[in-house]
């Protein structure tokens, strides 16, 4: 798969095994992972399986999470991007198409949350032809609320996700092409 959206500060690619580094350097960070269920991998060999799990994604759904490039350094700040969701029972639902994001500490409160979710609902709509997307957030995480608004969902309820015990909140936005 090779896949490349631009955006005003950053390039959105397909993750590589090349992103290790940063994959680690993103999931080992505990305050990256507070409302994650506190659960940051440990080593390199977990980010490395996290890495292989989107890029079978890519081949068995055609889509996956990419990597969030900063345009003006090159570095790789996390990732972002639309995921087809089939692991979870998540508030009902089974198999849906969802918009996420996860950046590295440094680079929160810079709108690259929404910059990059903006552009992931927008290929969503526009090249996949979803007519729905859905998002998660842990309940306390008050900057992914406000970036998942900014990016145009709107909060449906809270729920209980049993497998994470985590209290969660559900998103929703309706492709207005369909």
């Amino acid at each position: 798969m090779t896949f490349h959206i631009e955006t005003e500060r950053l390039m959105l690619r397909e993750l590589r095994m090349t992103d290790l580094e940063g994959m680690f350097a993103l999931d080992s960070d505990p305050e990256v992972h507070r409302y994650l269920g506190n659960k940051p991998v440990k080593t390199k060999a977990e980010s490395e399986k996290i890495l292989e799990s989107v890029l079978s994604q890519y081949q068995e759904r055609g889509i996956g999470r990419w990597a969030a490039i900063e345009k003006s350094s090159g570095d790789f700040i996390g990732w972002s991007g639309i995921r087809l969701n089939t692991e979870y029972n998540m508030n009902g639902f089974t198999r849906y198409y969802d918009v996420g994001y996860r950046l590295m500490k440094r680079y929160w409160g810079k709108g690259y949350a929404t910059e990059s979710g903006k552009a992931a609902v927008d290929y969503a709509f526009n090249h996949l032809n979803l007519p729905v997307l859905y998002g998660t957030t842990e309940m306390g995480n008050e900057a992914s609320h406000r970036a998942l608004l900014k990016i145009g969902l709107t909060y449906v309820e809270d729920f209980y996700f049993e497998e994470e015990q985590l209290n969660l909140r559900w998103y929703t936005i309706k492709n207005p092409n369909t």
